[in-house]
């Protein structure tokens, strides 16, 4: 599954240090876009630990609407705790995909659920962090997109100091 058609929405962050781990994972994933609404982060976003700088090669962008932002061949799924919602563990993701989070400290509001494609909770006893939420759906995706193993995948993705085999 491509994820150039992928685009994490998020509304109204207001911990940079949630926005930075959201931007670290969208790196490992290649998610080129993040949009958000609200304020919050704008004041907060200079204390960011996108520990990798992806923030670079993502697009990070303020936009006042999700709605007005999303192309129409692109689905938009919501995450959130809502009576009614798919599960993730059999929820089929999408080929192009607007995830739209609610704020780490509130919920989605009920017109942008009013407008989903595809409305998905994930089956935790209690909500999960913003940013934790958010590498769960991105791993998700892979996982359920998974092609096969490739030791090429492994060499450049771990660091210098790692050069760790399976014995044979």
């Amino acid at each position: 599954m491509n994820n150039q058609d992928v685009t994490i929405c998020l509304t109204n962050p207001k911990s940079p240090s949630n926005v930075g781990a959201i931007l670290r994972a969208a790196g490992c994933y290649n998610i080129p876009a993040l949009l958000y609404t609200g304020n919050r982060y704008n004041k907060a976003k200079k204390h960011a630990t996108d520990t990798q700088n992806v923030g670079k090669e993502i697009s990070v962008t303020h936009v006042e609407s999700f709605l007005e932002s999303k192309p129409d061949d692109v689905k938009l799924v919501c995450i959130d705790f809502v009576e009614g919602a798919v599960p993730l563990p059999v929820f089929e993701h999408p080929e192009k995909a607007f995830y739209v989070f609610g704020p780490e400290d509130g919920s989605l509001k009920q017109d942008i659920v009013d407008a989903a494609d595809f409305v998905v909770y994930m089956p935790t006893n209690g909500s999960l962090n913003l940013a934790a939420a958010a590498n769960v759906v991105l791993y998700d995706r892979a996982a359920k997109s998974f092609s096969g193993h490739d030791d090429d995948l492994i060499r450049k993705s771990r660091d210098v100091n790692n050069r760790l085999k399976v014995p044979a």
